[in-house]
């Protein structure tokens, strides 16, 4: 039997695309209301992979024209303070979108710190009142992650009506709401994950597959559906037996793409597009404001 590879969903390249849109965009309005869009990420503590992922943020916002407020805390930070830093930057007119980088410190309350942030600036789109505007499918921010998913299967023209879509994963970063958005795009949608019962009966009636359990190599070959859109979200660093250490995802990459029609790489695929979205979302609550101030016509 003739086995064929599936076409790649190139992240990376579309991630490129959208911050070309969003720079002409900020150079445009930039020009009308005399001041860049702002994003403020908050990090505390020294966790390596966080640093790495708010420098790769940080440099992807002077890319595109976006001026960062990011503020670096030591890890004693008390959950008083950053909640005093958040209600400045959202009475701050220079901050568009504000970000807690995520994992905090154990003696300190996310969810807390997430709800004082205000929804029309709430950059990662998971404060609940914007969770909220996606269950009802009202305008508002959305979660990066489950969006980028969104925005690449649109940008190859993958149809989503009527399919049946199962996702693998159940957080409220990416599983809940990528579940919402799948559905508001007229599929017939699924959500499993690591403790449902035959995984693999599940998973082989997808269409569209979302793997984003993170668990490496979860999702295996005899699990997928011929023919079917495969988009993995897991990001997870493994070891090998030389101590060398790589990124894969939470599918078998090599088998599944011998199955698959179209497959997203790790790295390459959906991380980019999360920072893009991220971006999006700033740039979005950015234009929001300079309308309702009257700074720029309301199209």
């Amino acid at each position: 039997m003739e086995t064929k590879t599936a076409k790649i969903l190139d992240g990376k390249t579309l991630a490129e695309k959208i911050q070309k849109e969003l720079t002409a965009q900020i150079i445009e309005v930039q020009a009308k209301i005399g001041r860049p869009p702002g994003l403020a990420v908050l990090m505390v503590g020294d966790n390596p992979a966080s640093a790495a992922y708010v420098r790769n943020k940080e440099k992807s916002c002077a890319k595109v024209g976006i001026a960062s407020f990011g503020k670096h805390f030591p890890q004693e930070t008390s959950q008083k303070e950053l909640e005093d830093v958040i209600a400045a930057l959202n009475q701050d007119e220079q901050v568009d979108g504000i970000l807690v980088q995520l994992p905090l410190p154990e003696h300190l309350d996310a969810v807390q710190l997430l709800h004082q942030i205000e929804p029309d600036k709430d950059a990662d789109g998971l404060h609940p009142v914007n969770l909220g505007r996606l269950v009802r499918g009202e305008k508002g921010l959305r979660s990066c992650t489950p969006a980028g998913v969104m925005r690449l299967l649109a940008e190859y023209e993958i149809s989503l009506r009527g399919k049946q879509a199962v996702v693998v994963g159940r957080s409220i970063l990416v599983g809940k709401p990528m579940a919402l958005m799948l559905l508001e795009a007229d599929a017939t949608v699924t959500i499993a994950h690591s403790r449902s019962q035959d995984l693999k009966s599940i998973t082989q009636n997808a269409d569209i597959l979302v793997a984003a359990a993170g668990l490496p190599g979860l999702i295996t070959a005899d699990m997928v559906k011929p023919g079917a859109v495969v988009v993995d979200v897991g990001i997870n660093r493994v070891t090998d037996a030389n101590g060398k250490s790589r990124l894969v995802g939470d599918i078998n990459f090599a088998s599944i793409a011998d199955v698959a029609e179209y497959i997203t790489p790790v790295p390459g695929g959906i991380g980019p597009m999360t920072v893009a979205l991220l971006l999006q979302n700033t740039v979005t609550s950015y234009l929001q404001t300079a309308k309702e101030s009257g700074a720029l016509d309301v199209k």
